[in-house]
């Protein structure tokens, strides 16, 4: 089978590299490797996302897919009264956000292993960030949307960046068939922002 991102053990050969960049105003440093997306900087989607996204100070936040962190842990800084956890299939993204959460001060963090939201049954969220693994096909993607719905409280919002080329009118379809409200709150260079709440 060949090696993605989103595969639970990746295989690729280590090539770890430091990245440090400026998200909400803030001097952050990552770690990414290689077998991880977006391994070579913190892609334009995950910004514009990171850019847009309304965290409440108290609120508790869910990143599904959360890579290397930088979605998960910039809103861990913009909410410091609350509690960000942060999922992943992939074994190796789950290591580098808890060792890029503890180097970038953000301690209200919790990353674990999960297969889209399977690692948080029972628990519910103010908000959800995802920068869903359009790799992974359309299927996995529509059931990031169905299983985030079920996990916001009443009145949370699921945030989502997507490309246009890569369905983003599917996904507000999607979004719409499940949701009461969603809004188209930014187009950047092909970059959907969308934003669902329940």
């Amino acid at each position: 089978m060949s090696q993605h991102y989103y595969s639970q053990q990746p295989e690729a050969r280590h090539d770890r590299r430091d990245l440090t960049t400026v998200l909400r105003g803030r001097s952050l440093r990552f770690t990414s490797d290689a077998g991880v997306f977006s391994k070579g900087d913190i892609d334009y989607g995950s910004r514009v996302l990171i850019e847009k996204m309304e965290i409440p100070q108290d609120a508790k936040v869910l990143d599904v897919g959360c890579g290397y962190g930088p979605i998960g842990i910039s809103a861990a800084l913009l909410a410091p009264e609350g509690h960000v956890t942060m999922v992943d299939i992939n074994s190796r993204a789950v290591e580098l956000s808890r060792e890029n959460a503890g180097r970038n001060g953000a301690g209200n963090v919790t990353v674990m292993e999960s297969d889209v939201l399977s690692a948080v049954q029972g628990q519910s969220f103010d908000v959800i960030l995802t920068n869903p693994p359009i790799r992974a096909g359309k299927a996995v993607v529509h059931r990031i949307f169905e299983q985030s719905y079920e996990h916001l409280r009443e009145g949370g919002t699921l945030w989502v960046v997507i490309q246009k080329k890569q369905g983003a009118p599917s996904a507000v379809a999607k979004l719409e068939s499940l949701f009461p409200v969603v809004e188209e709150l930014e187009k950047d260079k092909g970059y959907w922002i969308l934003r669902a709440q329940k």
